[in-house]
């Protein structure tokens, strides 16, 4: 839990100041490691922007602000996965430009090689969303299943039954015995 000295709501401008002070470089590297550099700064920026904005709906007794900013962070990240998507389906159907030497065709390249770079990613691509977002805030966020479900506003036996289902899969997947 973030403490200031005299501070003691979330609405005071020193306990906001003191959480972005301590949770900002972990939030960006996931966002980071979930995505690419090049938007992690944006996304981790308008993740502190929302908690901000909805400071004053965050309880402390219930719990640290960290699960609270992961799941604003999270939930960042589908959005952005879900425009990339139609993005990339609209460029499909439409076909690059002639001679496209720009910087979305820069993306484009990036995110083929991305895709196909590793076994891990398209494992993880295999995954429901509940469940990969399980799996990294635990790899990632080193989150107990307690955090997990704080962040992701389900109950922490939904968080248990989704790594289960998630660890099975990936085994499948990956060729991995158990």
């Amino acid at each position: 839990m973030i403490t200031v000295p005299g501070e003691t709501s979330p609405t005071d401008s020193h306990w906001f100041g003191a959480v972005f002070d301590a949770h900002y470089e972990e939030i960006h590297r996931y966002i980071g490691r979930r995505l690419d550099l090049d938007v992690a700064e944006d996304l981790a920026a308008e993740t502190f922007l929302i908690a901000f904005r909805r400071r004053d709906r965050f309880d402390p007794a219930r719990g640290a602000p960290r699960p609270w900013l992961y799941g604003i962070a999270t939930n960042l990240i589908g959005r952005h996965r879900r425009l990339e998507l139609r993005r990339y389906r609209a460029l499909a159907r439409t076909g690059p430009p002639p001679d496209d030497d720009g910087p979305e065709q820069r993306v484009v390249d990036r995110v083929t090689a991305g895709v196909t770079a590793g076994r891990l990613a398209g494992a993880l691509a295999r995954l429901s969303r509940g469940e990969r977002d399980a799996v990294l805030l635990a790899a990632y966020g080193g989150f107990t299943y307690d955090e997990i479900a704080e962040a992701l506003g389900v109950a922490a036996g939904t968080v248990a039954s989704r790594l289960s289902r998630a660890r099975t899969k990936l085994r499948d997947f990956l060729g991995v015995e158990a």
